[in-house]
């Protein structure tokens, strides 16, 4: 008796992986250095990061076109279906650990450090020794040199922002809803107007950023608060970008008829990522902008 196997397609050796991993050290080493050549003149820094981006860009696309054509060959079983979803799972759940790593670091200035440096329990002389006249309130708007910025409130741009990723979560939902509807024409429109959603949300977002440097003083000079805030806000604005950029090849593969009702874990994962990015934001929003 012979025992059938299902076919498992091991794909062949890529360049895909070695790309990014270049990509993300230039924009690691670019991103470093910039920050550093903030007060100077010049710098190489900008350059860097601009390339590291470009270069994550390129692999993204290259690496999709790859495993896009391959899907479309026939050449994975439901067993490989199954590999993705796993794999999808385990992405978002280490994107989870990531941002609670930085909501863990905030969470910790404004709840343990700032009332240690106030005095708080048995630190008692704390204040004295370490910050003479320290007053522990958050967020921190005075360093100790002495730099002064200001706290951006949750009124205006953040709050417009909030309403946006809210309803593009609505969009890409009824995009999803009609995806499994078989409504072609729909799914073009709702995942447009998703896409355009995220493409607002980053826009006002460099809106917000040129209007804390230029305006209020507040930069990633600015203390624990102008650095948790720059770190949280900016990395979610790069996963957003990222979320965009998987949607807009969404959106090409639903005008080139990819997706059926009944197999579609691509446009799935997509939906998947943005929400979790909706998510943060909501949580972003109320620990970082508004309490």
């Amino acid at each position: 008796m012979t025992t059938k196997h299902k076919h498992y397609y091991v794909p062949a050796q890529s360049a895909w992986p070695i790309i990014g991993a270049v990509g993300l050290f230039l924009i690691a080493f670019g991103a470093g250095n910039y920050v550093q050549q903030l007060k100077s003149d010049g710098g190489s820094g900008g350059i860097i990061l601009l390339t590291g981006i470009g270069v994550i860009i390129f692999m993204l696309f290259g690496w999709f076109r790859t495993v896009i054509a391959e899907s479309m060959s026939g050449l994975y079983s439901k067993q490989m279906d199954r590999s993705f979803r796993q794999g999808m799972s385990w992405f978002i759940f280490s994107e989870v650990m990531f941002f609670g790593a930085f909501f863990g670091a905030l969470l910790y200035a404004r709840m343990i450090a700032v009332p240690w440096l106030g005095g708080d329990s048995n630190n008692a002389m704390t204040n004295e020794v370490l910050w003479p006249g320290f007053e522990a309130v958050w967020p921190l708007l005075t360093t100790p040199d002495g730099t002064k910025t200001e706290a951006m409130p949750w009124t205006g741009l953040p709050l417009y922002n909030t309403i946006i990723l809210l309803t593009s979560s609505v969009t890409l939902h009824m995009a999803h809803v009609s995806l499994e509807q078989g409504k072609r024409s729909a799914i073009t429109v709702w995942l447009g107007i998703t896409i355009l959603l995220g493409m607002s949300f980053l826009t006002l977002q460099v809106e917000e950023y040129i209007h804390a440097y230029q305006e209020m003083g507040l930069t990633l000079s600015s203390g624990v608060y102008g650095n948790t805030f720059f770190l949280l806000t900016g990395f979610h604005g790069m996963h957003v970008t990222l979320g965009t950029i998987f949607l807009i090849v969404l959106f090409l593969r639903v005008l080139k008829g990819h997706f059926t009702p009944d197999k579609h874990f691509a446009f799935q994962a997509g939906s998947w990522y943005w929400h979790f990015v909706d998510v943060v934001w909501l949580c972003l929003f109320i620990f970082v902008y508004v309490l």
